[in-house]
């Protein structure tokens, strides 16, 4: 359980990293959109091979698999669309939807996403006890754009650099908690439940790069999102490939 928080803590560290460069240097939004076109390639790939695949490899014919994706796609749809009716609403009584005001929807559209991807790494282990390589180096990377944009947002609104890093480390400790919680609650349960739990992270995670990620990427970087999405596919689809080599 200790080595599924930490592995969620790892993976969620990099919002401090991420935080500590918008800080320190700035970051245009070009690179900042080529960044998010590359993680969510890294992340496209990882649910695919990583969840999706192997739950429905473990369970097939059972129909827990698409259950868990629709599943996830819907909650996470209707959570993120209440979070973004408080920014709506705040913008919409501003006339500017200022950098203050929208600071407390930023934070739990962040928690948001990375609740499910933490959930995911924590399951992984479930499956001979090593965490996957690819699915961490996807979480790792998606969180970075996050953190860069957010953090500019919290320094619009006068938050200081401390106060700001740690907003971010306890945040990484919460997605360190989902990271366990997925490993402790579902580690005696059937396989198809496992599976369930799984594609319902997955199915969150894409909603996730579909309704925000992709599109911010590509409002940033234009036509080059296409291409850096792909390089990420397939960098993490190499990763995951060495990674059955070596088991092999």
């Amino acid at each position: 359980m200790f080595d599924a928080f930490l592995w969620g803590f790892i993976a969620a560290f990099s919002l401090v990293i991420g935080g500590l460069f918008a800080s320190w240097m700035a970051i245009s939004q070009r690179t900042l959109g080529l960044i998010m076109a590359f993680g969510a390639g890294v992340l496209i790939s990882a649910v695919a091979y990583e969840l999706v695949f192997e739950a429905v490899r473990a369970t097939r014919m059972t129909g827990f698999p698409i259950l868990g994706l629709f599943a996830g796609a819907i909650t996470f749809f209707i959570i993120d669309r209440y979070v973004s009716s408080m920014t709506d609403g705040k913008a919409d009584s501003t006339g500017s939807g200022d950098a203050s005001s929208l600071v407390v929807p930023m934070v739990l559209g962040i928690i948001l996403d990375g609740i499910p991807e933490s959930v995911a790494l924590g399951l992984g282990l479930l499956d001979g006890g090593t965490i996957s390589i690819a699915m961490l180096v996807a979480v790792f990377i998606s969180n970075l754009p996050e953190a860069i944009a957010g953090t500019s947002g919290l320094k619009a609104s006068g938050s200081s650099t401390v106060k700001t890093l740690s907003l971010w480390l306890l945040i990484a400790l919460v997605c360190g908690g989902a990271s366990a919680a997925g490993f402790a609650l579902m580690a005696d349960v059937p396989e198809t439940w496992v599976a369930f739990v799984q594609t319902f992270a997955a199915g969150a995670i894409l909603t996730m790069l579909a309704n925000s990620m992709i599109p911010e990427a590509y409002a940033y970087s234009r036509k080059l999102a296409g291409l850096l999405l792909v390089l990420g596919f397939a960098v993490a689809a190499c990763v995951v490939v060495l990674e059955q080599s070596a088991v092999a």
